[in-house]
């Protein structure tokens, strides 16, 4: 594939983040641009307010195109929050006898069509359709493509959001005359980045820690097995400490940032510390001890739910490529030790590599998202498929099976 310039826009509930970038066949993403902005108008993952997420997202972009000399037309947008939905559902067709029984992609295809025939829940907008097993004549294979034999079952991960929350992203970056090339289910944008093809085919559970949710995968032979979005994240700690302590949000925040851990040592943890109050002028004091069992009780609360989410993954294999951290919530001290301590694991704090450019301070798991985003574009599409035409489907379903043919197909 030739270089392309492509631009990704992250939607937090922190920091909006544009990125221009080009890659090339390499897979290098060389920086051009990139614009970090204050999220206003977003709680969550979800758009509360138009005009100041608007404001926010526009920031943004122009802080890019300033620094990279390029103009944003269009952008792959990342979402995320907890309306967001995930299952797996099964589809089966037989083969063909025109082409003597050998499995097609688009026998594949006609399967993961199948799989969606099933009425989805109300109120929601198809996200992702990702194929992860097949079976052949009631025999798993990895590859069917080119086998011999009468029907194929495609086992297909399902993500799905709510209609409104899609729409509103959609509303603000058209409000920012960008069209949109496509929106990608945050982790899946991180693990582009994060991942390695080694990760993703051995096993790897990747957890992106946001400011308001943590968004987990576990992918598995190459491809995604299960995806769920937990509403916890590194405000949720803060806010935690704030009513615990009483002490002013933007204080527990830095201090989180400075003095607090993932695991409470009673050994280095015996100082007392004087923090500013919910009313300036009124200190609060606490042991140190005391602060950190908070974050710690909140965190192992986080991995709890990451453990049940990756058991009910249909993959019966072991995760051999461990626990990839990512998100800035997993610059928490010693977090990457509290979850080596639950899961048993290889544990590694996810960053992305062949970043060159303007890359500053955007090399860090805090970015990942919008480095993964660049990935994903280059990967999987041209770009331009969600016009400005407020009056047509903001996407054909069968037109994205095909473009991904390549990717998530054998």
């Amino acid at each position: 594939m030739s270089m392309r310039t492509i631009a990704g826009i992250d939607i937090g509930s922190t920091k909006i983040v544009t990125m221009i970038a080009q890659m090339d066949g390499e897979q290098i993403i060389t920086v051009l641009g990139y614009g970090v902005t204050p999220s206003r108008g977003v709680e969550r993952g979800i758009i509360v307010n138009l005009d100041e997420a608007t404001r926010s997202i526009k920031a943004s972009i122009t802080q890019a195109e300033q620094m990279g000399g390029y103009r944003v037309g269009s952008a792959y947008v990342s979402i995320t929050g907890k309306h967001i939905q995930s299952f797996s559902r099964t589809g089966a067709v037989a083969i063909s006898r025109e082409y003597d029984g050998f499995v097609r992609h688009e026998d594949i295809l006609r399967a993961v069509e199948t799989a969606q025939a099933e009425p989805l829940p109300p109120n929601v907008e198809l996200l992702h359709v990702m194929p992860f097993r097949y079976t052949l004549d009631t025999q798993e294979v990895q590859d069917p493509v080119g086998m011999r034999g009468y029907r194929l079952e495609v086992d297909v991960h399902i993500v799905v959001c709510d209609v409104t929350a899609i729409q509103n992203i959609i509303k603000v970056v058209q409000n920012c005359s960008v069209d949109i090339d496509d929106v990608v289910l945050q982790q899946l944008a991180s693990a582009e980045a994060v991942l390695t093809d080694d990760d993703k085919q051995n096993g790897v559970v990747l957890v992106d820690i946001g400011s308001d949710t943590t968004g987990v995968a576990f992918i598995a032979q190459g491809s995604t097995w299960h995806t769920h979005v937990i509403p916890i994240g590194g405000h949720t700690i803060t806010n935690d400490l704030s009513l615990m302590f009483q002490l002013n949000p933007a204080v527990a925040e830095q201090t989180k940032i400075t003095l607090g851990e993932a695991v409470a040592d009673a050994y280095r943890h015996k100082d007392v510390i004087e923090l500013e109050g919910q009313r300036p002028g009124d200190p609060v004091s606490m042991s140190r001890m005391h602060f950190n069992e908070s974050i710690q009780a909140r965190c192992d609360e986080l991995i709890e739910f990451i453990i049940y989410e990756v058991s009910q993954s249909a993959y019966m294999g072991a995760y051999n490529a461990g626990v990839v951290l990512t998100g800035g919530g997993a610059l928490l001290r010693n977090l990457d030790i509290l979850f080596y301590e639950r899961f048993n694991a290889p544990i590694r704090i996810g960053t992305t590599e062949d970043v060159y450019g303007r890359i500053d301070q955007l090399n860090t798991p805090a970015y990942a998202t919008v480095l993964g985003l660049i990935r994903w574009g280059y990967r999987h599409g041209e770009g331009g498929r969600h016009s400005r035409d407020e009056d047509s489907r903001w996407v054909d379903v069968y037109e994205r099976f095909k473009m991904w043919l390549r990717e998530f197909l054998p």
